[in-house]
């Protein structure tokens, strides 16, 4: 064998009795050590690294579950691939408004008196919410502000829009806004200011984002922010509209997840088995998770129909299943972390082999567990975290409004956080083990030679050649 630091003669092809060519090892070298040549003639030196610990028989295995579950998700794409979000007539209710982009003129501070007179006088009760609104909208300065509408057949138009002084979002000169069109309105009233402008701050930010990504993950950064785009485009494309046509949501969540869980990991891992070992123990965890999810929404009667959004949706789409979206929303909101572990613990045991090739499926089923539940604290806790964080207005509710914990939970609005936490959170458990030991099977059932002839690609830099 050579070493990484030593330059082999020329002339010794070094051919073993397998025919496989390696230089012999210099004297000091002692005959007998790990991973050196032998009389089978499959010896390999320690700058080349072990063999590829994929024989040709498990990739073609490998092969034969993926394959077949990859053209399931390519028909179930073709069958459900929607012709276009369906078409309704517009409610003018919440985010099914037409709306046009607008931007403030002037801003003229007015007596609230003057502006508010048309209201009902204030009784001076102070003592409700009503009463202390109908006091506030009699004092104190409002501002008057101008706005242009920018868009739309209506560009050019001015109106006027009446900000109280205690209104959670005030207009400046110069700010663009989001307005809405009401045209069966009053000619004065069609339009209004609903929001503001935020596109120039969420695009800088995103650039940061991208730009970030690609210093630090170069290639594969870049790689994982095409897999992102790719995911948005089967939501956006896929999913969303195929839902709306009537679908059923569980089945299209199932195969749009798929789709984006096989486009993600090897775009952004590549085409390798360590990557198809990632790919199977996401696709049993999210199985598990659709049968736990299904059976505890049922157990729970949970509707999935509980704010104004989903009454909206209901009412537009009467066909939909909400509670049935509600599932195909848990699937889809584990698939992103099922990924970071499921990735993780198979690198993890590649990467434990190829350390120590002698250690079999026990052994290294053992300690990427190990590694693994320091992994399952910390992702169970982010993961409970992001729900609870999302909730946070509504738990500050039932906070204020001095419910039982008990009452809190037994709510169809927390019960749902709950069930979608505890859920996902049990898939990301199982991923764990699951995904552990089946990279600790696949990576330790080596057959030597058979993943490529036993030929080792050169060695530059002393370093080992990554088993893949």
């Amino acid at each position: 064998m050579t070493s990484s630091q030593q330059t082999p003669d020329p002339h010794d092809h070094g051919h073993g009795a397998g025919g496989h060519g390696h230089g012999h090892a210099p004297p000091p070298v002692p005959a007998h050590a790990p991973g050196h040549g032998s009389g089978s003639g499959h010896g390999h030196s320690h700058a080349h690294g072990p063999a590829a610990p994929v024989s040709r028989h498990l990739r073609r295995v490998i092969a034969a579950v993926l394959i077949p579950f990859a053209t399931a998700v390519v028909v179930g794409l073709a069958v459900l691939w929607p012709g276009g979000t369906p078409a309704h007539e517009r409610t003018g209710v919440g985010f099914d408004r037409q709306t046009e982009q607008g931007t403030v003129v002037s801003v003229e501070r007015v007596d609230c008196k003057d502006v508010n007179a048309a209201q009902v006088p204030p009784t001076g009760d102070t003592s409700t919410p009503q009463g202390r609104e109908a006091v506030n909208a009699q004092q104190g300065q409002c501002e008057k502000a101008t706005v242009e509408v920018t868009t739309g057949k209506d560009k050019g138009r001015r109106f006027v829009e009446i900000v109280q002084p205690d209104a959670p979002r005030q207009l400046d000169q110069g700010q663009g806004v989001v307005v809405a069109y009401a045209p069966d309105a009053p000619r004065d009233l069609q339009y209004s200011v609903t929001d503001v402008n935020r596109k120039m701050p969420m695009a800088l930010l995103a650039g940061i984002f991208a730009l970030a990504v690609v210093v630090v993950g170069r290639l594969r950064g870049l790689m994982a922010l095409v897999a992102l785009a790719v995911s948005f485009l089967v939501l956006t494309l896929f999913i969303l509209p195929a839902i709306l046509e009537g679908s059923n949501p569980l089945v299209v969540a199932v195969v749009g997840s798929s789709a984006i869980m096989l486009i993600a990991l090897y775009m952004c891992h590549g085409l390798s088995a360590r990557t198809s070992v990632a790919v199977l123990g996401t696709l049993i965890s999210l199985m598990l998770i659709g049968l736990l999810g299904s059976l505890f929404i049922g157990w729970a009667s949970l509707s999935g129909n509980t704010d104004d959004n989903t009454g909206l949706i209901h009412g537009l789409y009467p066909n939909i299943d909400m509670s049935g979206l509600l599932l195909a929303g848990v699937i889809i909101g584990s698939l992103g972390v099922l990924d970071d572990v499921t990735v993780t613990q198979t690198s993890a045991v590649w990467e434990l082999h190829q350390a120590d090739p002698g250690m079999g499926p026990r052994a290294l089923y053992r300690a990427g567990i190990r590694i693994g539940r320091d992994h399952i604290a910390s992702v169970v806790n982010t993961l409970v975290l992001a729900y609870a964080g999302a909730a946070l207005p509504l738990l500050l509710l039932f906070s204020i409004a001095q419910s039982s914990v008990g009452t809190v939970a037994n709510s169809e609005l927390v019960a749902e956080e709950i069930v979608r936490t505890l859920v996902g959170s049990i898939g990301l458990v199982a991923s764990v083990p699951v995904t552990t030991g089946l990279a600790a099977l696949v990576v330790s059932a080596d057959r030597p030679g058979g993943a490529g002839g036993g030929k080792t690609a050169p060695v530059r830099g002393g370093r080992r050649r990554r088993a893949k």
